[in-house]
Order: structure tokens, then C-alpha cells, then sequence
């Protein structure tokens, strides 16, 4: 600091490359500003930073006998791998109070690279193409016009209504009014009713009981679950199951159906090959 008396700092040198330099007077450690070396002052004095140091043992002769091995194992420094090491185990209350969050994949939105991350992160960057990816949840409460983009979940509370707008989200939730596209890498849960008048595309969709939902432009999904009533095109690679309370109307194209009693379906079925999983 400038501003400090001279007689509040003291001169060191460094024991690694005999660099001078002015510390405060208080000072335990520095770091040498010409080789940044990191080493402790006692006294006044600059003092090499004790380090473990490993030391081979001469090269033995085939002459020579066998070392005998001692009465008990030396301690292991903590500095030195002694092989592969376990991660610590968590106790109960550590589980019950700090429970360990799992990890999600999430999907580049810029070059589509599909990696991990934790769940309790807020954002994210591609490793491939260090592009910024948005990890934030949603919960709309209100009339909403503005485009989400975001690997995180979003929920249209009751009183929430999204018109004219993409949703790219990983789960989406529907408990209000959406009139717009959809593109989800998780499940598009709907519990609601009205018209849908964008695309969608999803993992999974979910129609719950009760609801009432109309699809004005086809449904892209791997797996479908209908406990409601839906109109529109519905265009599945995996299966898709019409629960007793179902009532489907208009082409559905799928690898399976599976229709229990009591389901009604109203149009074409349209069975196509199941997809195989890419090697």
C-alpha cells in the first residue's frame, strides 16, 4: 500500500530466485512477484514452504535379497495416491438432511452436443462449441409473450397464459393456457383444457385426467400416455397408451398401441417400424 509508513514493512527475499521485494511487516507468506513462487516469512526471514518430496531408491542388484517387508504399513501421506480411492461414504443424517442431488443430461441448443451437468446449476457451457446454455426454471403466474429457452423445467401455473411464443425447455407442465410451439427434451405434461396451435415435440407426452387438449399441427413424440380427451395427429416411435378414461381423435401413427377398456379412438392408425437405438 502506498499510503503506508516505511517503517511498517520490512524487504524479503525470495529463496527460490533471490528476488527483493517490500512486504508488510505482518506478513506470514507472499507469493515472488518475478518467479511467483509461494514461500512463508518467519522473523523477518523468507522460508522455503515445506513440500513432500519423493526420493528413488537405488537400483538393485539381482544379487541382493529380498527386502523384508515391516512389522506394520507406514502411514500413507495424504500427498501420495496409494491406488485408487473410493469416494467417502455419506452417513444418514447426511443423506437425510443434504441429500445428494443427481446429475441430468441437457442437450446444446447451438450444435446439439448431449452432455451432463449437476441439477442444482444455473447455467452451463458447451464443451464442444462453448456455447451458453440457460439451466433456469420457469413458473408463469401471468399473460406471457416473451421466447424460453432453457434446459431447466417450466410450469404454466392456473393463471398463467403463453400466446405466440417457442417453449424450449427440458419438462414442461401445463396447468393454464398455452397457445404456442413446443419443443421439449423431457415430458409435456398437460392438465388442462384449450387448443394448442404450434408444433410439438417432445420425449413424452402426458394427457392427464380430465383435461382437454386440441392439437392444431402434429405431435412428435417417442412415447405417448392419454388419460384425456385430445383431438389431432399424434406421430409416436415408441407406444402409445390410451387409458380407460381416453378419448382419441384423429390419425394416430405409432410402433404400438396399447388401447385398455373402456378407450375410444376416432380416426386412422397408422403402424409404422419401431426405431432402433443408434450404436
Amino acid at each position: 500500500m502506498p499510503d503506508e509508513p516505511r517503517c511498517h514493512r520490512i524487504e524479503v527475499t525470495c529463496p527460490e530466485c533471490g528476488q527483493v521485494q517490500s512486504e508488510p511487516a505482518i506478513v506470514v507468506s507472499t507469493l515472488c512477484r518475478g518467479c511467483h513462487a509461494n514461500f512463508q516469512v518467519r522473523q523477518g526471514k523468507s522460508v522455503v514452504r515445506n513440500r513432500p518430496v519423493a526420493r528413488l531408491a537405488a537400483p538393485r542388484k539381482d544379487t541382493d535379497p529380498e527386502p523384508e517387508a515391516p512389522p506394520q504399513a507406514a502411514k500413507s501421506s495424504p500427498f501420495l495416491r496409494q491406488g485408487p480411492v473410493e469416494p467417502p461414504t455419506q452417513s444418514f443424517f447426511g443423506k437425510l438432511f443434504k441429500p445428494t442431488k443427481p446429475r441430468y443430461d441437457i442437450t446444446c441448443f447451438i450444435c446439439n452436443h448431449r452432455y451432463s451437468t449437476v441439477a442444482e446449476a444455473q447455467s452451463s457451457q458447451c464443451p464442444k462449441c462453448s456455447g451458453y446454455i440457460s439451466l433456469m426454471a420457469y413458473e408463469i403466474n401471468e399473460p406471457w409473450n416473451r421466447r424460453i429457452q432453457t434446459c431447466g423445467d417450466v410450469v404454466i401455473q392456473k393463471a398463467g397464459v403463453v400466446s405466440g411464443v417457442t417453449l424450449q425447455c427440458r419438462n414442461l407442465t401445463v396447468l393454464g393456457e398455452l397457445a404456442g410451439s413446443v419443443d421439449c427434451t423431457g415430458d409435456l405434461i398437460i392438465r388442462s383444457h384449450g387448443k394448442i396451435i404450434g408444433k410439438v415435440n417432445c420425449r413424452n407426452l402426458r394427457i392427464e385426467k380430465g383435461a382437454r387438449v386440441e392439437f392444431l399441427n402434429p405431435v412428435t413424440a417417442s412415447s405417448a400416455f392419454i388419460d384425456g380427451h385430445v383431438r389431432g395427429q399424434i406421430s409416436c416411435s415408441g407406444a402409445v397408451t390410451l387409458e380407460k378414461r381416453a378419448q382419441l381423435q384423429g390419425l394416430v401413427r405409432t410402433s404400438s398401441l396399447i388401447v385398455k377398456a373402456g378407450a375410444k379412438h376416432m380416426g386412422t392408425i397408422e403402424m409404422i417400424a419401431p426405431s432402433t437405438p443408434s450404436a
